[in-house]
Formats: structure tokens, sequence, C-alpha cells
């Protein structure tokens, strides 16, 4: 009973940090929301037996890819965001509303095609979300797209440290 009261606490306080992302007017506080979001989704993966992946998430997303997105936030001096009232809310009303309706068509279409829908028992996860199985399925069958997203991403740094260089000249 405890674990479920976590699970679902945690992930009151992940949506309502992403909606205080979204709302923030400034892009720093709207950043420190998404560290927010980003740890208790670690906490959803900690009580899913799923340990691995909730360090994992703490250590890369909110740790290393914040540090780069609040990097990028002061290089480039980003300026407030526009008021809730400028906003039209008809356009997001519209877009929740095609989500919505895109969540039931996709499960109407799993049901139709006999698609299993079955939670993960404790044992499937502990299991399958241990650091030896995710290491031996991706340095085997998912080492050719390891490698891509490396040489991806050393491309993306050394093309945003040449326009922060050329910038300051």
């Amino acid at each position: 009973m405890a674990a479920q009261f976590l699970f679902f606490l945690l992930a009151t306080v992940a949506v309502a940090a992403a909606i205080g992302m979204l709302v923030a007017r400034n892009p720093v506080s709207s950043a420190l929301w998404l560290v927010l979001n980003l740890f208790c989704i670690a906490g959803l993966y900690l009580t899913m037996n799923a340990s691995f992946i909730g360090v994992i998430q703490i250590l890369v997303y909110a740790g290393a890819i914040m540090v780069l997105f609040l990097f990028v936030i002061m290089l480039l001096n980003l300026q407030a965001l526009p008021r809730p009232g400028d906003i039209e809310w008809t356009k997001v009303l519209a877009f929740v509303l095609g989500m919505v309706i895109l969540a039931q068509l996709m499960y109407v279409v799993a049901v139709g095609l006999d698609v299993p829908i079955e939670p993960v028992t404790t044992a499937q996860a502990a299991e399958t979300g241990s650091a030896e199985v995710l290491a031996r399925s991706l340095f085997t069958e998912y080492a050719l797209h390891l490698e891509m997203a490396g040489i991806l991403l050393l491309a993306a740094t050394i093309g945003a440290v040449m326009l922060a260089q050329r910038r300051f000249e």
C-alpha cells in the first residue's frame, strides 16, 4: 500500500512540475521545474524496481543534460516568455483533445489487433531492468546505434562550441 501511495504521490508531483515548467515565464525557473520533474520520474522508476534506470535518470538527465540546458539558456540570454494572456488557449485545448483521441485510437487498435496489454510483474522488471542485461543488449545488439549517437553528440558539441566562439569574437 505504501508503494502505491508513493507512486501516485510522485506521479502527481511529476505532472505538477511539468505544468510548472510549461507555465513558468523565466527560462531558468522553467529548467528548475524540469529538474524536479526528472527527479520524480527517477523516483517512479525506483518504485517499479528499476533501480539502475532510476539512478541513470538522475545522473544523466537531471545532472548532465540540465547543466547543458542551463548553459545554453545563459549563453543565449533568453528573455521572459510571453504572458499567459497572449497564449491562444483554443489551440492548447485542441492539442490536448487531439492527444486524448489519439490515445483512445491507439488503445482500440491494440485491442483490435489482440496485442496483449498486461502489466509487468516485479520479477520481470527486476530481471530486465538490471545493469547487466541492459549493458549486454546495448553493447551487442545496439552497438551501431550507440556509436552513431556518440558521433551525433560529438558533432553537436563541436557545432555549439563553434557557434559560441563566433558569437564572442
